[in-house]
C-alpha cells in the first residue's frame, strides 16, 4: 500500500526557519538588543522587553504554522503584509537601529518575494512533480 505523503517544500522549510530562529534567539533569547530597541524607539520603552517576547513568540508561531501548511497563499500574503509594514515602521521611526540602514528594506522585499514565488508558483511546481 503507498502512501501519499506530501512534504514540506524546501522554500518553505527555509522561510519558517528564518521566522522561527529570528523570533527565538533575536526577541525570546534576547540575542540581539537592537530589536528590543527597535520596539522601544516605535512602541516606547515601558514595555519594551515584554513586547519583543511577544513579538519572538508570535513568529515563533508562525514558523510552526507554515511549516503546517494550511492556507499557504493566504499565509504568504499575511507574512508580506507584516514583513512591509514593520519595515517601513522601522525604516521611518527607527533607522539608526536596523542592521544595514534604510537597505533593510531592500532585504525585506527580496524576501517578500521569495514568500510570494514559495507560494504562488514554486509550490504548485513541486505538487506537480
Amino acid at each position: 500500500m503507498q502512501r501519499n505523503k506530501e512534504r514540506l517544500p524546501w522554500g518553505n522549510f527555509a522561510i519558517a526557519l528564518v521566522w522561527l530562529l529570528n523570533g527565538l534567539l533575536a526577541k525570546v533569547m534576547g540575542l540581539v538588543p537592537r530589536h528590543e530597541a527597535i520596539v522601544g524607539e516605535i512602541l516606547g520603552s515601558t514595555y519594551s522587553r515584554e513586547l519583543t517576547l511577544l513579538i519572538g513568540l508570535g513568529e515563533m508561531a508562525l514558523a510552526g504554522w507554515i511549516v503546517v501548511g494550511k492556507f499557504p497563499k493566504q499565509t504568504a500574503i499575511g507574512q508580506i503584509i507584516i514583513i512591509l509594514s514593520m519595515n517601513a515602521l522601522e525604516t521611518l521611526l527607527a533607522p539608526e537601529w536596523l542592521l544595514w540602514g534604510r537597505w533593510n528594506f531592500l532585504f525585506a522585499l527580496i524576501f517578500c518575494g521569495f514568500i510570494y514565488l514559495e507560494a504562488f508558483y514554486l509550490r504548485k511546481s513541486q505538487q506537480s512533480t
